[in-house]
């Protein structure tokens, strides 16, 4: 039967033989839909030394300069990172791997792996949906990059496996691009409306969270960025014209914008 919609994004590996194994795993495992973030890898000879019968998995990787270009299409992100962040689950591979199952159902499921030194930056962090991590012994917590690709891979193949045939589709996803396109709107009217006033704080991240945590359908999501654009299209004319009307104040003791 074929495997579902998984894909692995490696962000700035770093080391040939890593990449040689992660690419035997994927293989192992029935699959082969892989990306590099700009790979700092410039000799391959070990890489295809360690790539044993994988080969076409190595030539097959796609190479991309951004997460968000890794990532556009799919319809849950999943970042490999210990870290707690408020607002994103933490999953072991084993509880994820059948949500992941359920959600390739209406599109590519991404799971993303940081460098070998650093891992994830904040920003890749918050770009994730939600997070995992391998539940290891504290005495040595890291794992190598191929192992972590190969661990994920096993958990998910044997989900897949193991999944009832032919599961409904409720509604199809929004994917990561489409959310990106929303939240880069939702901006642009909270700048003209002078909610945004300072740029690097996380009022828009919070703001949006919500909406990335309730899985909007792709018709959800372009309904929200309709209607925004709308909103925005009313904000600019009235810049040339007449002022809105005063907004209804808000109950005693709650913040109107971002930096109250």
């Amino acid at each position: 039967m074929p495997l579902p919609p998984f894909r692995f994004v490696l962000l700035r590996p770093r080391n040939a033989e890593n990449l040689g194994a992660a690419a035997r795993a994927l293989k192992n495992c029935g699959f082969s839909d892989w990306v590099w973030v700009r790979p700092e890898v410039e000799d391959f000879a070990p890489a295809y030394r360690l790539a044993v019968h994988a080969g076409d998995v190595l030539d097959a990787a796609r190479r991309e300069d951004t997460l968000e270009a890794a990532v556009a299409d799919c319809v849950w992100v999943v970042g490999t990172s210990s870290r707690g962040v408020e607002g994103k689950r933490r999953l072991s591979p084993r509880v994820l791997a059948p949500e992941a199952v359920e959600r390739a159902t209406s599109g590519p499921v991404a799971i993303v792996f940081g460098d070998e030194r650093s891992g994830m930056t904040n920003e890749e962090v918050y770009r994730c949906h939600d997070l995992s991590s391998v539940p290891t012994d504290p005495a040595q917590p890291s794992v190598n990059l191929a192992q972590a690709v190969l661990l994920y891979a096993y958990e998910l193949r044997v989900a897949a496996l193991s999944a009832p045939a032919g599961p409904s589709v409720e509604k199809i996803a929004a994917t990561e691009g489409a959310l990106k396109h929303l939240e880069e709107t939702v901006g642009q009217v909270l700048r003209a409306a002078g909610f945004l006033v300072q740029e690097g704080r996380h009022g828009l991240r919070d703001l949006m969270a919500p909406l990335r945590r309730s899985r909007l359908g792709r018709d959800e999501a372009r309904l929200w960025s309709a209607a925004m654009h709308s909103v925005l299209r009313r904000l600019k004319g009235w810049g040339a014209g007449p002022r809105p009307p005063h907004p209804v104040p808000l109950p005693e003791g709650e913040g109107s914008g971002e930096d109250a």
